[in-house]
């Protein structure tokens, strides 16, 4: 797309968590973060005292011997907004992250059997009001040029919050050493045989 004398629009830069499970230590911190950053006070000691307590939007889950703090990924074509049937879940656009109406939400939960991650739940919202939850990436937060709440508290720095592009790019990097590696053991098995 072209703006005014032929420059190219640049598009925003699509930023996700990425999690490294080898750091993690299952500690809840990003729990705890999410859901006091979700809170009406905003304080630790006050939102437990809330009357509807806030609950995280991160998941701690254990697989094959790893904790893996486990959120919204946003996808690009998020099946939870293609069956929202009352626009309750959107996106302002493809970089944007999928946010939540909970007023438009009619606690039906077809995006909770749509979501492939199952990071979607539902969560008192007020008196006999319930509404799915769901990580929103701390818009709040990223708006003050903060980082997500889970990322921020994160002790290990088993969390963090990075370019699309950095994150395949460290892949095809460690892909690359990886093929190196494998193949150099195969070489040097194939010489050392002739």
């Amino acid at each position: 797309m072209r703006t005014g004398k032929g420059r190219k629009k640049s598009r925003p830069v699509r930023r996700v968590i990425v999690v490294d499970p080898r750091r993690c230590l299952a500690c809840r911190t990003c729990e705890i973060e999410c859901a006091v950053a979700h809170s009406r006070s905003k304080e630790l000691l006050q939102a437990m005292a809330e009357e509807v307590p806030p609950r995280p939007r991160v998941t701690l889950e254990w697989a094959e011997g790893f904790a893996v703090p486990l959120q919204c990924r946003h996808c690009e074509d998020a099946p939870c907004v293609a069956v929202c049937p009352t626009g309750a879940l959107s996106r302002e656009n493809e970089e944007s992250p999928v946010l939540v109406n909970g007023d438009l939400c009619i606690g039906c939960r077809s995006c909770i059997l749509a979501c492939p991650f199952g990071v979607i739940s539902m969560a008192e919202m007020g008196e006999r009001h319930s509404a799915i939850i769901k990580c929103d990436l701390c818009v709040e937060r990223l708006a003050a040029g903060r980082l997500p709440a889970c990322v921020e508290g994160c002790p290990t720095g088993a969390l963090s919050f990075r370019e699309l592009g950095e994150v395949a790019g460290a892949a095809r990097k460690r892909a690359a050493k990886e093929l190196i590696a494998a193949g150099g053991s195969e070489q040097s098995g194939g010489r050392e045989a002739s």
